[in-house]
């Protein structure tokens, strides 16, 4: 269909007629929500009337048939990948819960165990940081379409941005204009997700759902609804789909914002003694899970080899992380992608602009507050200032005496760490 097409008055009366049908609350059928992925990936809808539809799955939501037809059409207007392979893998968290950057080690994990992993990642949303402005610091993500063909051809693996070359272009257009409300609907996110690993080809995939007071998802009732619905489509598409539930508190790592975010999972990838453990430890599970899932497909011969070797994919994760070979794997897919394959954890240095948070009295830290923490990341200017962001001194259950750093704030510029020290002390991130 060719632009004029795209734009004549017929076709925007029919998807503001489809818009106007999801807002009084009734179901969409398969070409009316076709339309407006198509209207809004080919940019002929307007910021506006965009809203208008974003807005009209918040309240009531999307039934099955809707979230299926969406997803659908979600990838049929845009590129697709196809790497003609049985098993691709991919993993994806539905996002919220900032320092807790797992894809950057799992990746290279399930990349060295030799599965194809093309990991499709997002910009950050509601949090400082998504996967692909922490990747950014260490490699472009903004790949093309053949190169990201040529890098998974030479490591197995990539991390990108999936906006970077058509891949659900609707996704991308509904997301900027979500930003300014700092929501999502959990359809949406459900979509989003889905969507971009059915484009990527991934046929084998791990969802990693965090439920808490102060995350995305607050109760387990409603974690439970969204895997079902996860499960849903993932046999919609054919799609051997796992859905990890947990309870989250706080970060698995200690950094927030892009570097500091980086530097942990680089820690854990090089084994340094101050790796962020409860980090490495989820990563291994997520890691775990997906090499389940992928070796249920595999030759016998393999699923052999594991079993003598190893004993089960869990212990393999571990296994290619302490010896090394998941930040080999790192190290290539880095300068596939054009960075600096010898980068080290500790050349990442966050902002020049520093404040440290000491303890007022001698206790135990009870509590750690997301939404505070990923108000004030930003506030310190992640994620467009890479090297902004909090530093978790103290965590959960760790013990702190009076003036013990609790906590550390980065900032790039002097405004901005002014800005997050005034929201701070209104609005503290730890509780002793």
């Amino acid at each position: 269909m060719d632009k004029e097409e795209n734009n004549s008055p017929e076709k925007l009366n029919r998807v503001l007629e489809a818009i106007r049908k999801k807002l009084v609350g009734k179901h969409l059928n398969y070409q009316e929500i076709y339309a407006i992925m198509d209207a809004i990936a080919n940019n002929s809808l307007g910021d506006i009337l965009t809203t208008y539809f974003a807005a009209s799955g918040y309240a009531e939501g999307f039934s099955n048939s809707e979230l299926y037809y969406l997803t659908r059409a979600m990838v049929e207007t845009g590129e697709k990948l196809d790497f003609n392979k049985k098993i691709v893998a991919d993993k994806h968290s539905i996002g919220g819960v900032p320092g807790t950057r797992t894809t950057l080690v799992v990746v290279p994990i399930v990349a060295a165990c030799g599965f194809i992993i093309p990991k499709s990642s997002s910009r950050a949303i509601t949090s400082p940081d998504g996967t692909a402005d922490d990747m950014e610091v260490i490699a472009p993500v903004n790949l093309s379409k053949e190169k990201i063909y040529s890098v998974v051809k030479r490591t197995n693996g990539c991390i990108v941005w999936g906006g970077s070359f058509g891949i659900a272009p609707a996704d991308d257009i509904i997301i900027n204009v979500e930003k300014p409300l700092l929501f999502e609907s959990y359809d949406k996110i459900l979509v989003s997700i889905m969507a971009k690993k059915i484009a990527f080809g991934s046929n084998h995939v791990v969802i990693d759902l965090p439920y808490g007071k102060t995350v995305k998802v607050h109760t387990l009732k409603d974690a439970k609804i969204i895997k079902n619905k996860f499960e849903f489509l993932a046999r919609e598409f054919n799609i051997k789909i796992k859905v990890l539930l947990s309870k989250t508190e706080e970060p698995a790592g200690r950094g927030i914002g892009p570097i500091l975010e980086t530097r942990d999972a680089l820690r854990i990838l090089q084994q340094k003694p101050d790796r962020p453990l409860d980090l490495e430890e989820k990563s291994i599970n997520l890691a775990g899970h997906l090499l389940e899932l992928c070796l249920s497909d595999s030759s016998d011969e393999t699923k052999e080899n594991v079993r003598k070797n190893y004993g089960d994919t869990f212990s393999w994760a571990r296994k290619i992380l302490e010896n090394g070979l998941a930040f080999l794997k790192m190290q290539g897919i880095i300068k596939a992608q054009g960075g600096n394959s010898e980068i080290d954890s500790e050349d990442l240095k966050p902002g020049k602009f520093v404040y440290h948070v000491k303890a007022n009295k001698n206790g135990i830290v009870k509590n750690i507050s997301i939404k505070n923490l990923t108000i004030v990341a930003k506030l310190l200017g992640a994620p467009k200032e890479k090297g902004a962001g909090v530093f978790l001194d103290k965590k959960i259950g760790e013990k702190a005496d009076k003036d013990d750093v609790i906590c550390t704030l980065y900032s790039e510029k002097v405004y901005n760490l002014k800005e997050g020290k005034k929201y701070f002390t209104r609005f503290p991130i730890i509780k002793i």
